[in-house]
């Protein structure tokens, strides 16, 4: 503490020397100056797979750190997230700063995450005005702030002309060799793949696998989730809502999940279903896919980013993946397409163990400021991409390559910064898309002749236009809210997620003649927990959030 004290004192004394300089951002020059520059370290706990490392070891952090003095010792989770969370919660030490993903809510009960207020009034002027339409929203009923989310949207709403969220993927070339059919439902997925798979039971040498998905430990919601998306419903989470009574209702035993699960269960006794969809972790998952022998599977895009730059990397047009917006059938419009939404329940936090928690505001304000979200998201002007005659930023063929390299963008500090950290979304003040993948010009750029030949044939002129426009869905995402630890529906949540993963498995590989006494062992297990309590709660959710209140207390 009196080291802290003294740090504080020489920083006072010394504004010349701490004072930042940005001509472009005059409240810094008034906060900054309180702030010491001297080099330190913090360790940044971030529970999400990744490659561990100083974010000085990056151009971006190096150039953050010679701004700031800060210096960030980033830690991914490996194993189970809910363990290391515990074992944290139990042993009463942290890592600096948390960006804990799911486990937000644990971290908040055990008390592990300071409050932000008086932080972000001295020392965050940026972070307020980049998020002052959203303060409200990840402001607890105790009325403090114990973590800033991410993606705050900012100005302009900037759609995206490739999905990146939940869709039935499919090897393209599946659709060239069928000529180019339209395909909706889910027969028709299924029909085709599993045609295809007959005529190709090998691909280079290796058994082809029909259909695959993602089971493992917290992503099991990528196989859970899909019979809500294939009703017609973007991601609510473990409820759908009805759009004209607003209520909340789960899906885990509905109509749509037997219908869904029936499938895959005749699908698998035919030999059509991975066998080993249910016991392979995310890495196993990711190195099947960019095997390039994987014909279909339902996942949201930017979970298997790597996968589709290591089939890019393959240099086989063909064996690329398109996403589908598959429903039941043609009546459903399908709501893939996520509307304009802000995820306040994830985010990242300064825990009780951080000392001199001013330093990690003053680097995150700095962060956040538009020149720096821009390196972050576009790199340089003239290096990583151009500015026409009209303003418009646009990346040459050379710069696409380039910024598309994995190696490239974890040295440089994309890969690092652009998520997991407080960040805007939208559209920067002179109208260019905060991410280069939803300005259009960089899209349209990144199309080659391989991807013109099936965009021309669908008469579309982005894949995303494949699917339907979402509809306006004020509080969206309901999954976001801020589940009470201990209470009623985080209780069924941890619970139904137990079911869950316990019986699907069971029904999906059973003998077809068994699928009606495995479904209805586990609709009876599912029924045993407290649903009603957990429908009313998002029901009530929703309900607020339509009232503009998006905490409350019980």
């Amino acid at each position: 503490m009196l080291v802290g004290f003294m740090l504080l004192f020489v920083a006072c004394g010394n504004d010349d020397d701490a004072a930042a300089t940005d001509d472009d951002e005059s409240t810094d020059e008034e906060t900054s100056e309180e702030v010491s520059d001297e080099p330190v370290t913090y360790h940044f706990f971030n529970a999400t797979s990744g490659q561990d490392l100083h974010t000085n070891e990056t151009e971006l952090g190096a150039l953050f750190e010679e701004q700031t003095g800060v210096n960030f010792q980033v830690e991914h989770l490996v194993g189970d997230l809910n363990e290391r969370i515990g074992v944290m919660v139990a042993s009463g030490e942290y890592p600096d700063t948390i960006a804990p993903q799911a486990g937000l809510d644990m971290l908040l009960d055990a008390g592990a995450f300071i409050p932000l207020n008086d932080l972000l009034e001295e020392h965050g002027p940026n972070i307020l005005e980049m998020y002052d339409d959203y303060i409200d929203r990840f402001t607890l009923p105790d009325g403090n702030i114990y973590y800033i989310p991410f993606g705050a949207n900012v100005n302009e709403y900037q759609p995206i002309p490739n999905t990146d969220q939940g869709a039935f993927w499919m090897q393209r070339g599946i659709l060239k060799e069928a000529g180019f059919p339209e395909v909706n439902t889910l027969d028709e997925y299924f029909d085709l793949i599993t045609d295809y798979a007959d005529e190709n039971p090998e691909i280079d040498g290796m058994n082809t696998v029909p259909f695959t998905g993602l089971t493992y430990d917290t992503s099991f919601f990528v196989f859970s989730n899909v019979p809500m998306h294939l009703a017609g419903y973007p991601n609510d989470g473990g409820v759908i809502v009805d759009m004209d009574t607003h209520e909340a209702n789960v899906y885990g035993d509905s109509e749509y999940a037997e219908d869904y699960l029936r499938k895959l269960n005749e699908l698998n006794a035919e030999g059509y279903i991975d066998q080993e969809m249910f016991v392979m972790n995310y890495d196993d998952y990711l190195a099947k896919l960019s095997s390039g022998r994987v014909l279909g599977f339902f996942d949201y895009g930017w979970n298997f980013a790597q996968a589709r730059i290591a089939i890019e990397d393959m240099g086989d047009p063909d064996k690329e993946y398109i996403a589908l917006p598959i429903t039941f059938d043609e009546s459903i419009e399908d709501q893939y397409m996520d509307p304009p939404a802000f995820t306040q329940n994830r985010g990242v936090g300064i825990t009780v163990d951080a000392e001199n928690p001013e330093r990690i505001i003053q680097f995150w304000d700095n962060l956040i400021k538009e020149e720096n979200q821009r390196k972050v998201m576009w790199g340089y002007e003239g290096e990583h991409y151009e500015v026409d005659e009209d303003g418009r930023y646009y990346r040459t063929d050379e710069q696409i390559e380039l910024t598309s390299d994995q190696d490239w963008r974890e040295d440089f500090g994309m890969t690092t910064f652009e998520w997991d950290w407080p960040r805007i979304n939208g559209s920067f003040s002179d109208g260019n898309a905060v991410e280069p993948r939803r300005q259009p010009e960089v899209a349209l750029a990144e199309y080659d002749e391989d991807d013109m030949e099936y965009l021309e044939a669908y008469d579309i002129d982005t894949f995303s236009e494949l699917f339907a426009a979402p509809q306006d869905r004020p509080w969206f995402p309901a999954w976001s809210a801020n589940v009470e630890q201990g209470s009623d529906p985080q209780i069924f949540e941890e619970r139904s997620d137990e079911v869950l993963k316990r019986h699907y498995p069971r029904i999906v590989l059973a003998e077809p003649e068994d699928f009606d006494d495995e479904w209805n062992e586990f609709v009876e297990a599912y029924r045993s927990l407290d649903v009603e309590a957990y429908e009313e709660y998002f029901t009530r959710v929703v309900q607020e959030r339509l009232d503009g209140n998006w905490q409350f207390a019980d």
